[in-house]
C-alpha cells in the first residue's frame, strides 16, 4: 500500500523545490477561487453560456504570447526574477477584478480585460517555474516531484472551487478575488528565498533564433509531440465546464453552491490520483499510459452528459479527473525526459500553451455547442469526439503506444542517493523550518 502513496521524498530532500511546491500550492488554490468567480459573474450578468466560454476564448490569444514569447526569455535569463514579475502582475490583475466586484453595478468588460492580463502572465509563470524544476530536482526523482505537483493542482481544483461557492454566497464576488491577491502575496515572498536560477551555459539569447530551435526540437520529438496533440483532443473536445453553470442552476435546480461542487469534482478524483501515484515512477510506456488516462477521461465525459442525478454526474466527473491528472503527470515526465535543460522555458512554453490554451478552446467549443443543441448533448457529443480522436492519434504516431522512457542514469541515481544538489541547491535537513 505505502508504494501507491505519493512519494513525498523530494520534499524532503531539495530545500527549493518545497519553496516552489508551497507557492504554487496557495496561488493555485487562489487562482481557482477567481476561476470560478470569473464564471459565475459572468453567468449573472448575461444569462448566457456562450459569454462564459468567450471569455475563455478572449484569454487564449495572451496565454498563447505569453508561453511562446516568454519561453526564450525563461531560457536567457534568471528564471526566480521572471517568476517574481509574473506573480506580481497576476496579483494586480486580481486587485482589478475585486475592484470591479466591489463597484454598485459591476462592468463585464473589466472580467474580459483583468482575465486576459492575469491569462499573459499566467503564461510566463509556469513555464518559468516547471524550468526551474529541473535545475532544483535531479532526473531520477522527476517523476515523484511532477506527482507531487499534481497533489497540489489537484487540492486547488477541490478547495478552491467548493470554497469559492461558499464565498460568494456569504462575503460577495470582491472577496474571493482580495483571497487571491493575497495567495499572490504569499506565493512571491516564497520565491523571494530562492536563489538564482540561471539557466546552464548563461542561457540563450531570447530572440527568433532561439524560438525556431525549440520548434524544431519539438518537431524531432514524436513522442512528445504526440502528447501535445491528444491534450487538445481532451481537452477541445471533452472539457465541459462552461456548462456548469447552466447544468448546475438548470439540469439540478441549484445555487452557486452546486456550481461550486461541479467545478470541484473532478479535483476530487484528481486528489484521490494524485495521492495514489506511487505508482507512476515504474511505469516505462509512459505514451501507453497517457493514451488509456485520456480514453477514461473521454468515456466519463460522454457518461456525464447523459446522467440526470447529481450524485452520479459528480462521481463520473471525479472519475475523469482522477484520469486527467495521471494523464498529465505522464504527459511532464515525457517532456523532462525528451527535453534538454537549456530548452525547458521554451518546451514548457509550448506546452503550456496546450494545457492552458486546450481547455480554453473546450470552453468556447462547449459553450457553442450547448447554445445550439443544449448544455447535455454538448457534453456526451464531445466525449466521444475525444475517444475517436485518441483513436485516429494512435494510429499515426504509433510511438504513442510503444515508446518506453529512458531509465535513469548512474550518475542521477547517485544524486538522488547523495541528497541531489543541482545547480547549486542546497538541502535542509527533514526537520528545518522553511
Amino acid at each position: 500500500m505505502a508504494r501507491l502513496v505519493a512519494d513525498v521524498a523530494p520534499l524532503r530532500r531539495y530545500r527549493d523545490f518545497r519553496l516552489l511546491w508551497y507557492g504554487q500550492t496557495v496561488s493555485s488554490m487562489g487562482s481557482q477561487l477567481t476561476v470560478v468567480g470569473v464564471s459565475y459573474q459572468a453567468y449573472r450578468l448575461t444569462h448566457s453560456t456562450f459569454m462564459v466560454g468567450l471569455i475563455s476564448l478572449v484569454e487564449l490569444l495572451p496565454l498563447i504570447v505569453g508561453s511562446l514569447g516568454g519561453g526564450p526569455v525563461i531560457d536567457a535569463t534568471d528564471r526566480r526574477r521572471v517568476i517574481l514579475v509574473a506573480q506580481v502582475c497576476m496579483a494586480l490583475c486580481s486587485v482589478g477584478l475585486a475592484a470591479n466586484a466591489l463597484l454598485p453595478h459591476p462592468a463585464l468588460w473589466p472580467l474580459f480585460a483583468c482575465a486576459a492580463g492575469s491569462a499573459l502572465f499566467q503564461g510566463v509563470n509556469y513555464p518559468a517555474r516547471r524550468a526551474a524544476l529541473t535545475m532544483v530536482v535531479p532526473a531520477a526523482d522527476m517523476t515523484a516531484a511532477l506527482a507531487l505537483q499534481a497533489v497540489v493542482f489537484q487540492w486547488a481544483f477541490v478547495v478552491g472551487p467548493s470554497v469559492a461557492g461558499l464565498l460568494i454566497g456569504s462575503a460577495g464576488l470582491g472577496a474571493v478575488y482580495l483571497i487571491d491577491v493575497g495567495t499572490f502575496v504569499a506565493s512571491t515572498l516564497w520565491a523571494l528565498r530562492l536563489p538564482a536560477l540561471r539557466p546552464s551555459g548563461g542561457g540563450t539569447p531570447a530572440d527568433l533564433r532561439s524560438l525556431v530551435e525549440g520548434w524544431r526540437h519539438l518537431r524531432g520529438q514524436r513522442l512528445l509531440a504526440a502528447t501535445f496533440w491528444i491534450d487538445l483532443d481532451a481537452m477541445i473536445f471533452g472539457m465541459p465546464r462552461a456548462v456548469f453553470p447552466a447544468i448546475g442552476t438548470g439540469l439540478y435546480h441549484g445555487g452557486a453552491g452546486v456550481v461550486g461542487l461541479l467545478y470541484a469534482a473532478p479535483g476530487v478524483g484528481g486528489v484521490v490520483g494524485s495521492m495514489l501515484s506511487g505508482w507512476v515512477g515504474r511505469v516505462r510506456h509512459q505514451g501507453r499510459a497517457v493514451v488509456v488516462s485520456v480514453c477514461v477521461w473521454g468515456g466519463a465525459v460522454a457518461a456525464f452528459g447523459v446522467v440526470p442525478a447529481l450524485w452520479a454526474g459528480l462521481v463520473l466527473l471525479a472519475v475523469a479527473g482522477a484520469a486527467d491528472v495521471v494523464s498529465a503527470v505522464f504527459r511532464q515526465a515525457v517532456l523532462q525526459d525528451t527535453v534538454p535543460e537549456r530548452l525547458q522555458g521554451r518546451l514548457s512554453g509550448a506546452f503550456f500553451a496546450v494545457v492552458a490554451g486546450g481547455p480554453r478552446l473546450g470552453d468556447a467549443e462547449t459553450g457553442a455547442a450547448a447554445a445550439l443543441a443544449g448544455p447535455q448533448v454538448a457534453v456526451w457529443s464531445g466525449g466521444l469526439a475525444c475517444l475517436a480522436g485518441v483513436a485516429l492519434l494512435v494510429w499515426r504516431v504509433p510511438e504513442l503506444w510503444r515508446s518506453a522512457a529512458r531509465p535513469p542514469t548512474g550518475d542521477q541515481l547517485a544524486a538522488v542517493e547523495t541528497g541531489g544538489v543541482i545547480e547549486g541547491t542546497a538541502e535542509l535537513s527533514e526537520g528545518e523550518a522553511v
